[in-house]
């Protein structure tokens, strides 16, 4: 058996680097409905930090969606 390490060194750190932008994207999501939560509190208005949370989210289940299809095809 031989192990190919370029394509596993390639896997790892396409894998790493996706992680990341995930947890990053995930982050700007609870920070938009942070800020919502916050203007309702205040007496205002945050419909552009809700879209954009939700937005967040989208792409986030759109990305693991993705890596499902990946894993199943």
């Amino acid at each position: 058996m031989k192990i190919d390490w370029v394509a596993l060194g390639s896997v790892f750190g396409v894998s790493l680097v996706i992680t990341v932008a995930m947890v990053g994207v995930f982050t700007l999501g609870i920070v938009g409905l942070s800020r919502s939560e916050r203007a309702v509190a205040q007496g205002e208005s945050a419909p552009l930090a809700v879209t954009g949370a939700y937005a967040c989210f989208a792409a986030c289940t759109a990305v693991v969606a993705y890596g499902i299809y990946l894993i199943v095809a």
